[in-house]
This record gives structure tokens, C-alpha cells and sequence, in this order.
């Protein structure tokens, strides 16, 4: 048993907690409070003057899919020859041992959402995972946790350059429509042979996306001009299924639209520059403007192009640009949680969850605040060196 003593405790379920307890068992938070009896024998971490957060959750990124220092051979995030690909599976293709895990956990990120790039209209199914582990079945939190679509450029120019459809916007939300229709056609015949005892040759592209149509995993949505979002929306509210949108960059526009309806969103990545002209209105504005109007908001670094241990950072830009603070931190806490569907796990300190937990040695959203320790699953898994 350990118990996390004396430090500020932000549980992001509205409570701070001043000179707080947070008791470990297991890979459990036991009980959280100020008046906590500690059991004799406990570990004691003292975190007297310190900050204690749920570990970070980094609600977009391509960790261990864009692996760091081994270039082109370790790019396996786009399938580039097939616009529809959604049997493809980062699970596949993570590999715990990235060098980029071992940041992710020297800036405080213990959970993330990785999965394909957007090259393809849809381009495969996202996972959620923890940040510490050697083999990636055992890191997982929930697998899918998505299927990654994807609008605007990025379809459009990969493919239009192989002379393939789609090569326009129109092309890009036609193959997606026409891929919906063939998978509501597959899960009505499917249901109809299951009812009459029938042997079915399952497609293994039409029962991911028969997942979607039943809502067991939501689109996610690579989006970034105003109009394009609401293409995403269109699309998902005409074949009733969930959808979040990723990157969102004009979601500032629309905020008004976005809250009404009720889409959540991914915002990031904020810290580039301008590389393309969807993303002439980049600004660090559009997290805090979104939040404002009511939108559920997750800040992303999308690493590795921003790299992960700089998350904080991120939230911290957003609060230098208008968005609170408190906003900021459930952004990369709570909120991404709850929009990735992993809530009941992670993104809080409560009883009974998944006890990552990391203490620093100031407030998060300062730029030179550092954890000193991190913990995963109740072990903790770095201590930094005190020089």
C-alpha cells in the first residue's frame, strides 16, 4: 500500500484538496481526502509543497506508430495505396518500445490515443494505451477506441497525385457515404442470417464499420477547415453514428454550431507553423473559444509533430491565450478521457480507479514545472534524479 501525503491535489472532479491523502492499493486509488487514516506499514511519498494530477492523457497522437530517431522505416501510420482501409489496426503497428514512451512519461503523459495518419478517407481503428509496458497487449485501456476518417487536404492531395478517387472534397465524403451504405446493407444481411441460423463470410472491412453503424466506436474525425467539420457532422448525423473531430483548427468559427450540437473536439496541434493552407487560422485561441461556448475540448500534441512530453506546455499556451486554467488542465485530464470513452479508468483521482498519479515539483501549466515522480497502474515508474 502507498500513500501519496501533503500535496496539492487537483482530483479534476472539482475538488482541490490542500495538504491532501491519496491511498494506493494495488493498481487502485483506495481513497482520496484530507482526513485519512494511513495504515502502519504504508509507503509513504511525501509530496509536502507539491502538485499531485492524474497522469495526462494526450487524446491524439501517433506514439509508437511515427517512431523517433529511425526515420522512414519506423512510419507506420498510412496504408498509401487504398483510400478505405478501417480493417487496419494500430495495435498492429505500435511499438512499445519507441524511444518517445520514455518522454511521454518524463512529461507527466501516462495514457494516450494513437492511431493512423490521415492519408485515407478512412484509415483505421485507434487505441487507447498506457505509456509504460514492453508489450503493447498489455498497455492497452481500450482497443479500438476509434476509427480514424479523415477530410480536407490531406485525402485529396495523396491521392489525386495517383490518380485515384478522391481527388476532390466531393470525392473524399462520397467514398465515405458509399462505404456506410455497403456496411448498413452488410449489417442488415448479417443480422437477418444470424436470426436464421445462416452461415455469413464475414468482411472483416464491414465489421469494423458495423461497429460504427452500432455505435460501439465513434468516427474520428482529421478536420480542420470550418467546412470540412461540418461535412463530418453531416455525414454522422445522417447515418446516426458518434463522431469527435480532431484538430478542429477552424472550430473557433463555428463554436456556436459545434456546441448545439453537442460534437466534441480535439484541438492541436497549435504548437507549427502555418505548413498548408487549411491552417492559416492555427491560433491557441480555439481550445479556450470552444470551451467557452460549451464544447466538450481535449488538447492534443498529435506527436510526433509536437513531441509528447510538451503537452503541458500546449494547455499552458492555451491559457496565455485566453482559455482558464481549469478548462486547460481537464483538456489534458478528464476531458480527453471522456472523449476517448476511458473515463471510468483514468482522467481523475477517485476511488476505485486506475491509480496514475504524478506529483510535481510546481504547477503544471509553468513552464519549468517537472514531475518528480510518476505512477502507472500504482507502481511508480520514474523518480527524477535530483542533481
Amino acid at each position: 500500500m502507498i500513500a501519496i501525503k501533503g500535496g496539492t491535489i487537483y482530483t479534476m472532479k472539482g475538488e482541490v484538496l490542500e495538504e491532501g491523502i491519496v491511498l494506493i492499493e494495488g493498481n487502485k486509488i483506495l481513497k482520496v481526502g484530507k482526513d485519512i487514516l494511513v495504515p502502519e506499514g504504508c509507503e509513504i511519498i511525501d509530496a509536502k509543497g507539491k502538485y499531485v494530477f492524474p497522469g495526462f492523457i494526450d487524446a491524439h497522437s501517433h506514439l509508437g506508430i511515427f517512431e523517433e530517431a529511425v526515420g522512414d522505416i519506423g512510419e507506420d501510420g498510412n496504408e498509401w495505396t487504398d483510400p478505405v482501409t478501417p480493417h487496419l489496426r494500430a495495435l498492429d503497428a505500435v511499438n512499445p518500445r519507441d524511444k518517445a514512451f520514455e518522454d511521454a512519461i518524463k512529461g507527466g503523459v501516462t495514457c494516450v490515443f494513437t492511431g493512423p495518419g490521415s492519408a485515407n478517407v478512412i484509415g483505421g481503428q485507434s487505441i487507447a494505451v498506457k505509456t509504460y509496458g514492453r508489450v503493447i497487449d498489455k498497455m492497452i485501456v481500450k482497443a479500438p477506441a476509434g476509427l480514424k476518417v479523415a477530410f480536407g487536404e490531406n485525402p485529396k492531395r495523396v491521392y489525386s497525385e495517383q490518380k485515384k478517387m478522391p481527388s476532390t472534397r466531393m470525392g473524399t465524403a462520397a467514398l465515405l457515404r458509399e462505404t456506410l451504405v455497403k456496411a448498413k446493407n452488410y449489417l442488415e444481411k448479417r443480422n437477418q442470417a444470424q436470426k436464421n441460423g445462416e452461415v455469413f463470410e464475414r468482411d472483416l472491412r464491414m465489421e469494423v464499420l458495423c461497429d460504427v453503424l452500432e455505435k460501439k466506436i465513434p468516427l474520428r474525425a482529421h478536420a480542420h477547415r470550418a467546412d470540412d467539420i461540418m461535412t463530418a457532422i453531416r455525414i454522422a448525423r445522417e447515418f446516426d453514428v458518434d463522431v469527435v473531430i480532431e484538430h478542429c483548427t477552424e472550430g473557433h468559427l463555428i463554436a456556436d454550431e459545434l456546441a448545439e450540437l453537442g460534437v466534441a473536439a480535439v484541438v492541436g496541434p497549435s504548437l507549427t507553423s502555418r505548413s498548408k493552407v487549411e491552417l492559416k487560422d492555427l491560433s491557441f485561441k480555439t481550445p479556450g473559444i470552444l470551451a467557452s461556448k460549451g464544447v466538450k475540448v481535449a488538447i492534443m500534441t498529435d506527436h510526433p509533430v509536437i513531441p509528447i512530453q510538451y503537452l503541458n506546455v500546449c494547455a499552458a499556451l492555451a491559457v496565455k491565450e485566453g482559455m482558464c486554467p481549469e478548462e486547460a488542465l481537464a483538456a489534458i485530464t478528464i476531458n480527453a478521457a471522456e472523449i476517448i470513452g476511458i473515463a471510468d479508468r483514468v482522467g481523475s483521482i477517485e476511488e476505485g480507479k486506475d491509480a496514475d498519479i504524478v506529483v510535481w515539483d510546481g504547477f503544471p501549466l509553468e513552464i519549468m514545472s517537472k514531475p518528480e515522480i510518476v505512477m502507472i497502474d500504482g507502481k511508480v515508474i520514474y523518480r527524477m534524479e535530483k542533481e
